[in-house]
């Protein structure tokens, strides 16, 4: 997100903030080093989940964090890598007891929602790093359907990859284009207005994708949605934005 789209950041530390929460970011956080580790690079993976676990190991409350696949990564593959290093398994147990996924996140402190309102068509794409590796489904549905003004609109194939995979787009260009225009397809034909996710990864896939065919379909993160939810509902009327 620092590097690709911070406004995804700054929107999840804006909703929390509305909820009233102090939201603290280490300056020094970096990768969480899941490219090097799909790519089957342990070693540059362990050096940078090292780093991870450092900074925030040093730090205090719960870890919210705005991607299912990053998540997943702390959460699943941490483990995996320091299963023979028994001092830094200990350290990543730790940091993953108080992982949280944002919609996760969500669910637990504002089980009712956020209170906000948006006249908005929305689809949303469950990404697979959050439906199959975390296995949480219900909490960012539910999120989005706390907005007033929202209708959530059925998408044929909803839980079918985008064919992002990270990469695996790369290595499997064409079948990863072929997923995609699948995908595409059938948000296309599902009426929304927009379509939403919580992982950046399939939004930039997606959005590349939907840009190139001339689709007016934009894409936005579960926090940008909630963010701008929030500010719509208490702005005064007239105000824009």
């Amino acid at each position: 997100m620092n590097d690709f789209d911070p406004e995804v950041a700054f929107a999840a530390v804006r909703v929390l903030e509305h909820l009233g929460l102090e939201v603290s970011v280490p300056l020094d956080q970096t990768c969480c080093g899941q490219p090097a580790f799909n790519a089957g690079f342990q070693d540059d993976a362990r050096a940078v989940a090292r780093h991870t676990l450092r900074v925030l190991d040093a730090t205090t409350g719960p870890i919210v964090i705005p991607s299912g696949s990053c998540a997943d990564m702390l959460v699943h593959q941490y483990v995996v890598l320091f299963e023979n290093d028994p001092p830094s398994l200990e350290i990543a147990r730790r940091v993953a007891a108080r992982c949280r996924e944002f919609s996760q996140f969500l669910a637990e402190i504002a089980p009712a929602g956020i209170a906000g309102q948006l006249p908005a068509r929305v689809a949303f794409h469950p990404s697979c790093h959050l439906l199959r590796g975390l296995g949480v489904r219900d909490e960012p549905v539910a999120a989005i359907a706390s907005v007033a003004g929202v209708q959530q609109v059925p998408v044929h194939e909803q839980e079918e990859c985008c064919g992002f995979g990270g990469l695996f787009s790369i290595k499997n260009a064409e079948i990863s284009s072929g997923m995609l225009d699948r995908k595409l397809r059938n948000l296309d034909a599902s009426g929304a207005d927009r379509v939403v996710s919580c992982d950046l990864g399939c939004l930039l896939h997606i959005g590349g994708g939907l840009h190139r065919r001339g689709s007016q379909l934009r894409t936005q993160h579960l926090a940008q949605l909630l963010d701008e939810s929030i500010r719509n509902a208490t702005e005064p009327p007239g105000k824009t934005s």
